[in-house]
């Protein structure tokens, strides 16, 4: 679960950061203009560059470290990130009914900031584009992205994502790609996207055989270390100028309190090593990880300079119980043929992520009310057929009775 009560409040925070910046011989600037100064390029006080990459062929260049606001209610962890030097934040309409666009919107305009950030965001969920005809489907679609550019408080979105994509055929849509064709030609989206949280390869290749996509925002973590069918779409992808960001890249929420994964290792450690894991990989050009405070923020960040392995780190990432332990659900769709009841399981689990893991009751029951009239969480039957076709060995059951406990 995320720790919303840091023990570094913003003034602490700037007070740390103000204490390099004086050992760094630049008193005469204020820890803000520093820190942005940073992150355009110049050599940071100890830790060396930050490290930038290309988001493919937008041409677009960002820190390979950015930040997902989803979890995140608090403007000044926002304005703090922007202050370190993040320059690319991830939210989406669906994101707490819509305030999270608002919140961001307005610390970037307070800032007067975008023309300095990559702001990206998602619409047209999958509930909400069900069963739409192409030409509703067409028109909800640019509806939902001009109701976004007003909360965001902007003319124009970088980036804007299909927002969770698990099939090619939806990669394929003609009415979205015409919607986006609209968007793109009004300059209210400069580059286009999908994100895709289940069949992940497929979703990618279909991407890049369509050819109109521009960046995809994928579930990607070393729990994933021997999907080589994923790990080797993220390759032709880049290959071809489509952009990978990387989401759920700490396994679903590391800093959570699980007993197992953390008996050896820190919340730090296994926060920094899964980070490291996936931007080690060059194919990907940034990572969204979501915090709520101070020192995640910090934490997260602090590999955007160095991404070489410590000695605890290479520790953790070989030792195959941490994996086990942290029960990341691969959404590898497996268990859906056990179920006599139809049940969208790997819904139902990212659905527990969000609450158990990120604490985000908002997500978790916008996520819950998105799975489809008889498949959802009361038709489950706790038979536990699921279980034994899960490749990373998750609790399903145990996970939807906890569900059940809040949800019914």
């Amino acid at each position: 679960m995320p720790d919303n009560t840091s023990k570094l409040t913003r003034r602490r925070f700037l007070t740390a950061t103000a204490g390099g910046i004086v050992s760094a011989g630049l008193l005469n600037l204020t820890p803000a203009r520093t820190l942005a100064q940073e992150s355009d390029g110049d050599t940071a006080a100890a830790g060396g560059n930050i490290i930038h990459r290309t988001l493919g062929r937008t041409g677009l260049n960002v820190p390979i470290v950015s930040m997902g606001v989803m979890n995140a209610s608090n403007p000044e962890i926002v304005q703090a990130s922007y202050e370190i030097g993040i320059r690319h934040f991830d939210t989406a309409a669906y994101y707490q009914f819509g305030r999270n666009e608002q919140m961001v919107g307005s610390v970037i305009n307070r800032l007067k900031a975008r023309d300095k950030i990559v702001l990206a965001s998602k619409i047209h969920t999958p509930g909400q584009r069900r069963g739409l005809p192409p030409e509703e489907s067409k028109k909800k679609l640019i509806e939902a992205c001009e109701a976004s550019l007003r909360r965001l408080g902007t003319d124009f979105i970088d980036v804007l994502y299909v927002h969770d994509v698990g099939d090619p055929e939806t990669v394929a849509d003609k009415a979205i790609i015409e919607g986006m064709e609209i968007l793109k030609e009004q300059k209210k989206v400069l580059y286009t996207g999908v994100a895709t949280h289940t069949r992940m390869n497929e979703v990618i290749e279909a991407v890049v055989q369509g050819g109109f996509y521009d960046v995809v925002l994928t579930a990607v973590n070393f729990t994933m270390a021997e999907n080589t069918a994923l790990l080797e779409s993220i390759r032709k992808a880049a290959e071809q100028g489509v952009a990978i960001v990387a989401m759920k890249a700490l396994a679903g929420g590391a800093r959570w309190p699980n007993p197992q994964a953390r008996q050896n290792y820190s919340s730090s450690t296994i926060a920094t090593a899964a980070l490291k894991w996936v931007l080690r990989n060059e194919n990907i050009a940034t990572s969204i990880p979501g915090y709520t405070n101070y020192e995640h923020m910090q934490e997260d960040f602090s590999v955007a300079r160095n991404l070489e392995y410590t000695d605890e780190e290479k520790k953790l990432l070989s030792d195959n119980n941490v994996k086990l332990s942290l029960g990341y659900c691969h959404q590898c769709r497996k268990c859906l043929a056990t179920c006599p009841e139809g049940v969208d399981i790997p819904n139902l689990m990212r659905t527990h992520m969000y609450a158990a893991q990120y604490g985000n009751f908002h997500q978790a029951r916008a996520t819950l009310n998105d799975i489809p009239s008889g498949a959802g969480l009361r038709h489950c039957g706790d038979c536990s057929s699921c279980r034994a076709q899960c490749a990373n060995t998750v609790d399903i059951a145990h996970r939807i009775e906890e569900l059940k406990m809040i949800y019914c």
